[in-house]
């Protein structure tokens, strides 16, 4: 994954803030799909990144910076490879240059972060620390713009008075960066406390590179309107939004924010995709509910303590395809394939149509061996869910119902009556939600037996 050098622009954006154990794929991804033009990462500690081994993951289909632990420290994908940037945690400029050529070719920019005032990030002299040396600041970033192909820009905070931010700004421009973030708080201020947007206002002002305002989530960012309100009262290039984002990442969207419960499906189909700890999982859907974590389905996500407990917990479109990609992988099994052979006729999954009704049938293969359903479905989507279905039961699995549990599955496929496939209740198409009803055949490795209507 290369991105053309110096592509990115800042001008004019709607941008994805980072955020501590937030920033993580599944929400870089969702915040795009809903109107972000930029994604930044969690802070990352260069220490840390020195220490992955870059691997691509043709499984998942990203790219994994993978620590000594096998801990994944940082996954970016495609979809978002020109749109994310990678914000590193610093304070020597060889290793902060060390990092940005690890990491290079998979990003779109890089970011240091000069402005986060919590300890972890200022105990080493890193996050809102530089602000008091601003020779180290500019050792560091001239060396990133001297030694990376990729745009730098650095996200600060305001020093306690006008005049000295303002001569920091200016040094900091004339390292050669792309942009900067200004978070419109001093170093021991608070959500509580008023963003400046005079100060952010002021350095707008003064700078020719584009200036990004942040801190307006607490008192002017409620929806997509106060977005750009913030931006005209900082005079700003772009808006780079933190909590709102985190509490609902649709407020990117210009028709409005779409229904939490549908954002937090869509999350959790990423995290899933894309094998995200069910940890971090666990705390990005946490900030979302807010006030709702004493809900029953709050109380169920808190308490989760896996992937399967968390679809559970609050997403009842969990699916069998789901509960089949997930047991892959917790058996290091190569991920099921879903596509149409008339495609790609090499893939292991294949789906035919009958031409009589148009009903679709599918067989799928996990671990070389062979599933299929007798049924005929009435779209792709149903007659691969069918196959994923019979697999599962094959193997005594969870199908993805709520309040379902391992080891009834055993009893389920006991009961399960045998059904000729000439009877026609089999050539009738299941409807969402019934799949559990069909009956099923595993075919043997290697062995495919023909389908009805070929």
């Amino acid at each position: 994954m290369i991105v053309n050098s110096l592509s990115l622009c800042y001008h004019n954006k709607l941008i994805l803030a980072p955020m501590v154990r937030v920033g993580t794929l599944p929400m870089r991804l969702l915040a795009l799909d809903y109107g972000a033009d930029i994604v930044y990462c969690e802070e990352l500690i260069d220490l840390k990144m020195l220490q992955c081994k870059r691997v691509v993951n043709e499984v998942l289909s990203t790219v994994d910076f993978v620590a000594p632990d096998d801990r994944v420290v940082f996954r970016t994908c495609e979809r978002e490879q020109s749109k994310v940037v990678f914000q590193m945690g610093t304070s020597d400029a060889e290793r902060a240059l060390a990092v940005a050529r690890l990491i290079e070719n998979d990003v779109a920019g890089i970011d240091v972060n000069m402005g986060c005032p919590k300890e972890y990030s200022t105990k080493g002299g890193m996050g809102a620390a530089l602000l008091s040396d601003p020779d180290k600041i500019e050792q560091i970033l001239s060396t990133l713009v001297k030694g990376t192909r990729r745009p730098v820009t650095c996200k600060i905070r305001i020093l306690p008075s006008l005049e000295d931010t303002l001569s920091l700004v200016k040094r900091i421009e004339r390292t050669g960066i792309a942009a900067i973030a200004v978070h419109g708080r001093k170093r021991e201020e608070r959500p509580q406390h008023p963003v400046s947007c005079e100060a952010i206002k002021a350095i707008a002002e003064t700078l020719s590179i584009p200036v990004i305002a942040n801190g307006g989530s607490h008192d002017h960012i409620q929806g997509y309107l106060d977005i750009e309100d913030f931006r005209q009262a900082t005079a700003a290039s772009s808006v780079m939004v933190a909590r709102a984002a985190m509490w609902n990442p649709s407020i990117f969207l210009k028709e409005g924010p779409r229904p939490l419960e549908e954002v937090m499906q869509k999350y959790i189909r990423y995290a899933v995709q894309y094998d995200n700890h069910y940890t971090n999982t666990k705390y990005c859907l946490c900030q979302m509910l807010r006030e709702q974590l004493e809900s029953p389905q709050g109380r169920w996500l808190h308490a989760a303590q896996s992937s399967q407990e968390i679809w559970r917990a609050y997403s009842p479109q969990i699916t069998p395809k789901m509960c089949l990609l997930e047991w892959c992988r917790r058996e290091k099994l190569a991920q099921p394939v879903y596509e149409t052979p008339a495609l790609l006729p090499s893939l292991s999954l294949y789906q035919v149509q009958r031409p009589l009704d148009r009903l679709f049938c599918s067989v799928v293969t996990v671990a070389e061996q062979k599933y299929q359903s007798t049924l005929w479905d009435k779209s792709k989507k149903l007659a691969e869910q069918s196959a994923a279905v019979v697999c599962l039961r094959s193997q005594g699995l969870p199908e993805g119902r709520l309040g379902e549990e391992g080891p009834s599955l055993h009893k389920r496929k006991r009961e399960a009556p045998d059904q000729d496939p000439g009877d026609p209740r089999a050539q009738e198409p299941a409807m969402p939600g019934e799949l559990c009803k069909k009956p099923f055949v595993a075919l043997a490795s290697g062995k495919e037996s023909p389908l009805e209507g070929r």
